[in-house]
């Protein structure tokens, strides 16, 4: 057993994997009495529209698997706050008045959020955190292992490096949001990776993930440390990635450093073909959605042994103790491996990626049709 521990504020989170594989136990109504039928409404709040994966793939995900779980007769209620953690406490109100059956969040601020959590628990309205650990009583938790996520990024920009990677290699570190508990995971992760190989020059918390703001603050460490002497970029995200490199190029540099991001934003996988981005990191957003989906319907409809088997994994937040929780493996995305992951998987096809402007990088890579 793997124990990881993660921060979350000020506290710690323990992670225990279990390491037993049951995305596919969806069950049937023998395995339990269900304390509801098919007909059910999942509220799904989502926390930003910068990062195009919660629209594009998230969203139409849980709701296509929440139907095919209900007999189609379930049906999902969603709202997404634009990174305004005030809007997403209204949407979260709004849910709880509406007395949908069980809602998944998706937090903005998960500090911020933990009194809608609380009201939702009162009113009798279990609550699951997707992807960011919300505080509150939360009734289960579904992400990636995102210590794990900052390692592989903070691991494979090392690699970028070479065997001759050391204390004078200058890092400049782009960070996701103060408010996400997920950034700080993240950061954390690569940091145990990069601390003592190479040293971090610069390190910026971006608020909201704001492409713009990594944009500003990536032209501020090139003014400190200089153009030429930043030998890589550690950046949380794809979104911050663009940001990134955007301002590198305005700066002149024409040899850009190895750049990381997450989240295998088809801009990302498109300028990791060009060499622009090192790498990213995709993590299987269907394997993601598809549990919190079957987690969501088993909890409603009481079925204990299906959910129980669905979240072997326990998380503790600042405000919750050994929160029933499925983790899942994030995997490093760079030239070598895009076939065998974002095209396997069916989130781009070839084509997506092989636009006319990519298709000689496309062709000396090997990706074709």
């Amino acid at each position: 057993m793997r124990r990881i521990v993660l921060s979350v504020a000020a506290s710690t989170m323990t992670v225990s994997l279990a390491g037993c594989g049951v995305l596919d136990a969806t069950g049937n109504s023998a395995s339990a009495s269900p304390s509801r039928g098919n007909d059910i409404t999942v509220g799904l709040l989502l926390p930003e529209k910068a990062n195009t994966r919660y629209d594009r793939f998230d969203y139409p995900i849980i709701k296509s698997e929440v139907s095919r779980l209900t007999a189609k007769q379930g049906k999902v209620e969603y709202a997404n706050a634009d990174a305004d953690a005030s809007r997403q406490t209204s949407q979260m109100q709004r849910m709880i008045d509406e007395k949908v059956d069980i809602i998944m969040l998706d937090a903005v601020d998960s500090h911020a959020i933990a009194p809608e959590v609380k009201k939702a628990k009162d009113a009798g309205i279990p609550v699951i955190a997707y992807d960011r650990l919300a505080e509150g009583p939360i009734d289960a938790y579904v992400s990636f292992d995102n210590e794990l996520v900052g390692e592989v990024q903070g691991r494979t920009l090392l690699e970028a490096l070479g065997s001759s990677a050391d204390s004078s290699n200058k890092i400049v570190m782009v960070n996701g949001s103060p408010t996400d508990p997920n950034a700080k995971q993240f950061k954390e992760g690569a940091l145990s990776e990069l601390n003592g190989k190479v040293t971090i020059a610069e390190s910026y918390d971006t608020t909201d993930w704001k492409p713009e703001l990594a944009e500003s603050e990536m032209a501020k460490a090139i003014a400190a440390i200089g153009k030429n002497n930043i030998a890589g970029v550690y950046a949380a995200n794809d979104g911050m990635a663009g940001g990134v490199i955007k301002a590198l190029k305005a700066a002149g540099v024409t040899s850009l450093p190895p750049v990381t991001g997450q989240d295998a934003e088809l801009d990302a996988v498109q300028r990791i073909v060009s060499g622009e981005q090192y790498m990213s990191v995709y993590k299987a957003y269907p394997d993601e959605a598809e549990a919190a989906a079957q987690i969501a319907v088993a909890k409603v409809q009481g079925k204990d042994i299906q959910f129980d088997a669905l979240t072997q994994d326990k998380v503790s937040s600042p405000t919750a103790k050994d929160i029933p929780s499925k983790l899942i493996q994030p995997t490093a995305l760079t030239k070598g491996n895009i076939k065998d992951t974002v095209v396997a998987d069916g989130i781009y096809t070839v084509a997506d990626i092989c636009t006319p402007k990519y298709k000689a990088a496309c062709a000396a890579i090997g990706l074709k049709p």
